[in-house]
């Protein structure tokens, strides 16, 4: 499955990816901000699964799930928010604009393997 991680932060974008690797995924692609990732988005037809952050540049995560959700060619594409926003009310805002699931930095490796195993067995 290739994987998008769309986060400002190289540290976080590198920590993402070695984790994805670690874990056994090696088809990775990486976005420093929201419309970076649209570009990509449109290049790649075949991403499985978006690691977003929540506060970037240009655009919010939130803003850019709300616009993924509204184009019929991306929507149906899985969205983990990873991100430092751990308002309960944030959260449910993130699930109601369309996240299928959300994890909170700090995190390890084993809740970014859950959470991608919980994702991918519901979309089987």
């Amino acid at each position: 499955m290739k994987i998008l991680i769309i986060d400002d932060s190289f540290t976080m974008r590198r920590i993402e990816k070695n984790i994805l690797m670690g874990i056994g995924y090696e088809d990775i692609l990486e976005a420093a901000d929201p419309l970076s990732a649209f570009s990509l988005l449109n290049e790649q037809k075949e991403i499985g699964l978006i690691l977003l952050d929540w506060h970037m540049p240009s655009m919010s995560g939130l803003e850019f799930l709300k616009k993924i959700q509204s184009d019929q060619s991306l929507k149906n594409i899985p969205i983990i928010m990873v991100t430092s926003e751990s308002d309960k009310a944030r959260i449910l805002e993130a699930i109601k604009a369309g996240a299928n699931d959300y994890i909170v930095k700090p995190f390890t490796a084993a809740v970014i393997k859950e959470k991608i195993k919980e994702i991918t067995e519901l979309n089987k």
